[in-house]
C-alpha cells in the first residue's frame, strides 16, 4: 500500500493509552501502519478511579482488543494465576491493561500532547517538552477525562468543597466526614458505598430512585431457577441496556444508519442511571435521599450548605458529584481553535463516518467521543474491538486509495 505522504513522521498518531488508544494501536501496527501512540497506559482509571473500585462490566466484555484476540483477559488471568472474579476488581484491570500495553504497544510514548494542528497534508502534534511530530492521520482517543458535567447549581461552587467523583483515587482521607454524593449511577453508588465502608457519613442525592440492575441473584437464598436462567440466556454480551435493546447495542454499525434523534433516543434508553446488583447489600450503612433536586449550593463557614426544592436545606462537609459526562469536542484543549472549528458535531460531539473520521479528513475519534454515531457500546470497554477495526479500515482505506480517487464523505450538520 501506498503511504498518503511519505514526508510525515508517521502515518498515524494514536493521542489516549486506556483501552481505546491501545486497542486502536494494536490494530493499526498488525496492519503495518507506522504508528506513534502517546499517553499514559491506563492513567484515567489509575488516577480518577478510588482504590476498592470494581467493573460493571462482566468478564466476557471487559478485553481489550488485538487483531489476533491474542491478549484477552482470561490469558493475563491465567499467566497471573488470578482468579476469575466477577466483579473484576479496578487493580486487576489496570494490570491487564499495563500488560496489554506491554504486549501490543510496547514503544508507547508516555509524554503529554498539548497541542494539535494542521501542517500540509497532515497533522503536527506538539509534546509537553515541546517536541513536534507529523502524521498523515491522528486519532483522539483521549477517554472522558474533562468532560464532566457540572450541575448548575454546583457552578460556583468552591472546589475544596464540591469535586467530581472522577477526581479522587482514595477515599479513606474521608474518614468521620459527612459527604454528599450526587447521582444515582453506578459510579455514585458504588462512591457511595466505598465511602461508608471508609467511615464517612455518606448521604446519596438523587432526583430518583436507585435503579439496581440484577439485584435479585444477589439476594440471600436465590437460586438458578428456569427464570433466571431465561433471563442469563436473553442478556445480550456487553449487557448493556435491557433487553430487547441490549442486543441493538451490540450492532453499532446498523445504530449508525438510524436517524439521528432516533439513535440519540436509544442511547438514553440504554445509558440510563442504574447500579449493579452486587453493590446493594453493602449499602447498609448509606442514607439514600431520592425524589428531591438541589435548587441552591452554598459555601458556609467550611462546609456546603444545600438546599432542596421541598424547601429543605442541609449542610455536608464535602459535595461529590457523580452526574456523569458528556462528551464536547470543545473540552479538547490540545486541538488547535482552528481545527477544532472545522469539525462538524452535533451537540458537542463529532459526526463520524463509518470509518470513525470526522470532517477534517485524517483526523478519527474513538471511544466516548464515537457514542453519537455509534451507540452506548462505545462507552463500555466491549466497544473496542469494533472502534479497533474501525478505525484501522478508515486509515487503510486512506492508505489505498490516495489521492484524486479518495472522496471524503458528506456531512450534514455543522456547528
Amino acid at each position: 500500500m501506498a503511504r498518503l505522504n511519505a514526508s510525515n513522521d508517521f502515518e498515524v498518531i494514536v493521542i489516549g493509552a486506556g483501552p481505546y488508544g491501545l486497542s486502536v494501536a494494536a490494530h493499526l501496527k498488525a496492519r503495518g501502519i507506522a504508528t506513534h501512540t502517546f499517553g499514559e497506559a491506563m492513567s484515567f482509571w489509575r488516577r480518577h478511579m478510588p482504590k476498592g473500585m470494581k467493573l460493571r462490566s462482566p468478564w466476557r466484555a471487559t478485553d481489550l482488543s488485538d487483531p489476533g484476540k491474542a491478549l484477552s483477559l482470561d490469558l493475563y488471568a491465567t499467566s497471573r494465576g488470578l482468579p476469575r472474579l466477577q466483579p473484576l476488581p479496578i487493580d486487576d484491570f489496570i494490570g491487564y491493561g499495563d500488560w496489554f500495553q506491554t504486549n501490543a504497544v510496547p514503544d508507547l510514548d508516555t509524554r503529554r500532547i498539548v497541542r494539535v494542528g494542521q501542517a500540509g497534508n497532515g497533522f503536527i502534534a506538539t509534546t509537553a517538552d515541546g517536541d513536534k511530530m507529523t502524521a498523515d492521520s491522528v486519532v483522539i482517543a483521549t477517554g472522558l477525562e474533562n468532560h464532566q458535567i457540572t450541575p448548575e447549581a454546583f457552578a460556583s461552587a468552591p472546589h475544596e468543597l464540591v469535586s467530581h467523583t472522577c477526581e479522587h483515587d482514595d477515599l479513606s482521607g474521608f474518614a468521620g466526614k459527612r459527604v454528599a454524593i450526587i447521582g444515582r449511577g453506578q459510579s455514585a453508588c458504588e462512591t457511595a458505598a466505598l465511602l461508608s465502608e471508609a467511615h464517612a457519613e455518606a448521604e446519596l442525592i438523587c432526583r430518583g430512585p436507585v435503579r439496581w440492575l440484577g439485584a435479585g441473584k444477589y439476594a440471600a437464598g436465590w437460586r438458578k431457577d428456569i427464570h433466571s436462567q431465561m433471563a442469563a440466556w436473553l442478556e445480550a454480551p456487553s449487557a448493556i441496556g435491557r433487553f430487547p435493546l441490549s442486543w441493538g447495542v451490540e450492532v453499532p454499525s446498523a445504530l449508525r444508519l438510524l436517524p439521528q434523534e432516533t439513535r440519540d433516543a436509544f442511547s438514553t434508553a440504554c445509558l440510563r442511571a442504574a447500579a449493579a446488583g452486587w453493590l446493594k447489600p453493602r449499602f447498609g450503612g448509606v442514607r439514600v435521599t431520592s425524589g428531591v433536586e438541589i435548587v441552591k449550593a452554598t459555601a458556609k463557614g467550611g462546609q456546603m450548605e444545600l438546599k432542596f426544592d421541598d424547601g429543605r436545606i442541609d449542610t455536608f462537609d464535602q459535595v461529590m458529584l457523580a452526574t456523569g459526562y458528556k462528551f464536547d469536542v470543545a473540552n479538547l484543549g490540545m486541538l488547535a481553535p482552528e481545527l477544532r472549528a472545522s469539525i462538524a458535531c452535533r451537540a458537542g460531539a463529532p459526526i463520524l463516518s463509518h470509518g470513525f473520521e470526522s470532517s477534517m479528513p485524517g483526523l478519527f475519534f474513538a471511544g466516548a467521543s464515537a457514542v453519537s454515531s455509534f451507540g452506548p457500546l462505545m462507552r463500555f470497554i466491549a466497544g473496542t474491538s469494533y472502534a479497533a477495526r474501525g478505525v484501522t479500515r478508515g486509515i487503510s482505506a486512506k492508505r489505498r486509495y490516495a489521492g484524486p480517487a479518495y472522496k471524503p464523505v458528506e456531512y450534514g450538520v455543522a456547528t
